[in-house]
């Protein structure tokens, strides 16, 4: 086969699977994503707190952990379809960073903003109220960025490629 020929094939699988996204498949994205971010959110809070750690680094701690768990969930997934670690981990980074990064940032800016959010502590409902509204947020906030992605055959599109 030619090399332009090759790439001619390449690029309509491309733009047929860019013309799959849909809302569904967005929100279905955007909800795995959310998972990783809300454990890793509650569980860095918990830790930070338990430890006596002040709002900044409980906060850092808590986003790294959200990317941790956002990145381990997609990771499961391409492992088990019996992909490489090294090709599951650059699957994870392409598909999930973007939309972490957006998730984190919505939510965080959320509780960073919200009057006494920060200063709540885990017993109070002002901490998990915010902490649910900042979830709901940034799900609302991120479908669109997972939509325009799976649209052009990046983010989680790139994950669905291993679900066959």
């Amino acid at each position: 086969m030619e090399p332009a020929h090759a790439e001619h094939e390449h690029h309509e699988r491309h733009e047929h699977h860019a013309g799959q996204a849909t809302w569904a498949m967005a929100a279905r994205a955007t909800l795995h994503c959310l998972t990783g971010c809300a454990i890793g959110e509650v569980l860095g809070m918990i830790i930070g707190t338990a430890l006596g750690w002040g709002n900044l680094s409980t906060m850092i701690l808590a986003i790294v952990l959200a990317f941790f768990f956002g990145y381990a969930l997609t990771l499961r997934g391409i492992l088990s379809a019996g992909v490489d670690l090294r090709t599951a981990i650059r699957v994870a980074l392409a598909a999930d960073t973007l939309s972490i990064a957006v998730m984190e940032l919505i939510d965080n800016g959320v509780i960073a903003l919200w009057p006494g959010a920060m200063d709540a502590h885990l017993s109070e409902p002002l901490f998990w109220t915010v902490l649910a509204l900042s979830l709901a947020v940034a799900f609302v906030v991120t479908v669109p960025v997972n939509k325009w992605m799976i649209g052009r055959g990046k983010g989680h599109a790139v994950v669905h490629q291993y679900h066959r």
